[in-house]
């Protein structure tokens, strides 16, 4: 058993920092509906300046931004293009056909990245009154069912300019958009140039405890507020978490760089342990994919054993073998090694 519990089950298990904390405490707020908060007006501000956008929503989660974002370009019995693997078909709870009623057309992309050509061969045509209207292309970087893949810009430019040229608006999930911009060295402003609309995350590497920003033009931003009050995601004084999301944009961005040299060690280290399977290539950024080998053995299995002996992780969705880490600020070096010799324990019981 460890000494403190290592939990490498998602990003999202970060808490906020003292840091962080002082300046949630110290937050000077106000009532966000009507536009009177003014920390959520600097994160809007700031949000903005980072993606290059006109204007910029602050919303209690990613999904809601997903969602919201499909309902302002979406109409009923529309189509969205999609990798198979996208979180709004796997991790949305069937929210686009709920709450837009719109279908989604999902392409095969190598890691969750498909292609321009993927694109133009998965359009309807627009004359045909049977077929869906092709209105919206989705993308997510990183892919999280991709293993944390980063879209490279060159084949995000491709994908938006067959997009724009057909009439589709294109959406970006940025769950973590920051570590794709970490790892490659690409402004998020150059993503975001190739986007209509997306949205950042603060509650994953970043580590603030709620929110993500839902950016675009004036006119999508106006019609995104009406989304957000009829999802229910209208806040008060929002700027306590608002400064929480500030403080991550100023002091968690560039130490992402630790997260991914963290996870590309443990990959490394899995690749070595008997029964275990792990592609170290694969894993770009802070995702670590890998299978369990061993017979007998289910991830589940896995799991609880590595979980009794304080090392927490999750099994993948639609696979009973493969299993999912994630390293994070609250994660370190020492702690990576004493996971990996958890995890080689459990393998040679």
């Amino acid at each position: 058993m460890q000494n403190r519990f290592i939990d490498l089950y998602s990003d999202t298990k970060t808490k906020p920092s003292p840091g962080m904390r002082k300046a949630m405490a110290e937050a000077d707020v106000g009532d966000e509906q009507k536009y009177e908060d003014p920390t959520v007006n600097r994160l809007r501000d700031r949000i903005c300046e980072i993606l290059g956008k006109e204007d910029a929503v602050f919303m209690p989660s990613g999904t809601m931004c997903n969602q919201a974002a499909i309902r302002v370009h979406c109409r009923l019995g529309d189509e969205v293009i999609a990798d198979r693997t996208a979180h709004i078909i796997n991790a949305e709870t069937g929210g686009t056909a709920a709450n837009s009623g719109v279908m989604i057309r999902m392409l095969d992309g190598p890691n969750g990245v498909f292609t321009a050509d993927q694109v133009k061969a998965a359009l309807r045509d627009p004359n045909s009154r049977n077929a869906p209207r092709s209105r919206l292309v989705s993308v997510e970087n990183t892919s999280n069912g991709g293993f944390g893949t980063v879209w490279p810009l060159a084949t995000l430019q491709g994908v938006s300019k067959v997009a724009h040229d057909a009439g589709l608006a294109v959406h970006m999930d940025g769950a973590r958009l920051c570590n794709a911009a970490v790892k490659s060295g690409t402004k998020a402003r150059d993503y975001a140039a190739c986007t209509d609309s997306l949205w950042l995350d603060y509650t994953k590497g970043l580590g603030a405890p709620v929110g993500a920003s839902l950016a675009g033009s004036k006119d999508f931003i106006k019609e995104a507020w009406r989304q957000k009050q009829m999802l229910g995601g209208s806040m008060r004084q929002s700027g306590v978490i608002a400064a929480a999301a500030l403080y991550a944009l100023e002091h968690n961005w560039d130490r992402l760089a630790e997260d991914h040299d963290n996870a590309h060690h443990l990959a490394a280290g899995l690749a070595n342990v008997r029964g275990l399977d792990c592609d170290v290539a694969k894993m770009q950024t802070n995702l670590v994919f890998f299978e369990i080998k061993k017979p007998g053995m289910t991830g589940a299995q896995f799991v609880a054993a590595c979980n009794e002996r304080g090392v927490g992780m999750g099994t993948s969705a639609g696979s009973t073998t493969r299993i999912r880490a994630v390293t994070h600020l609250d994660v370190n070096r020492a702690d990576i090694d004493a996971a990996l010799k958890v995890i080689s324990d459990v393998m040679a019981a």
